[in-house]
């Protein structure tokens, strides 16, 4: 595996992967940023950092995150939610064909290897609340504000 990190507006970004594709994006307050960027992991630091500047709302780079059957499902499903757009968790777990798996699904959700590439932070409380997100909250909100300025703005603050 490759690693290679890279700055965003939200911190030092990690990025983890080879020839298969990537199997984690991490978020830290600090850290050393690669002065060289792995040929494998090229085209998602690219994608990633076009992201940022506001220029691409989707990624097309080979993923290949380690997880269960289940959790590969709710990251699928995540996936499928759009640039600009949220849902809830009990939406998601309707989506997914189970309302009952609420609580696995929000499981699901926090243990995503890929931040921001399966866009978990898409993912809010029944009520339109932000709720718990693993690169803290300031940062979910930073994201769903960057995808839709004009709605979320209004919605958070």
């Amino acid at each position: 595996m490759e690693t290679a990190s890279i700055k965003t507006p939200l911190g030092i970004a990690t990025i983890t992967g080879d020839e298969k594709g990537i199997a984690k994006i991490a978020i830290a307050e600090e850290g050393l940023v690669s002065e060289v960027i792995p040929l494998v992991l090229q085209e998602a630091v690219t994608q990633l950092q076009a992201y940022f500047e506001g220029h691409r709302n989707h990624f097309d780079f080979p993923i290949n995150p380690a997880g269960t059957e289940f959790q590969q499902k709710v990251w699928k499903g995540l996936c499928e939610i759009p640039f600009g757009k949220t849902m809830s968790y009990l939406e998601l777990a309707k989506q997914l064909g189970d309302v009952k798996a609420i609580r696995a699904v929000a499981s699901a959700n926090g243990k995503n290897p890929l931040w921001i590439v399966v866009p978990c932070h898409r993912v809010i409380g029944t009520d339109g609340s932000l709720t718990g997100y693993a690169g803290g909250l300031w940062r979910k909100k930073w994201l769903l504000e960057h995808e839709n300025p004009s709605t979320q703005q209004s919605l958070f603050d």
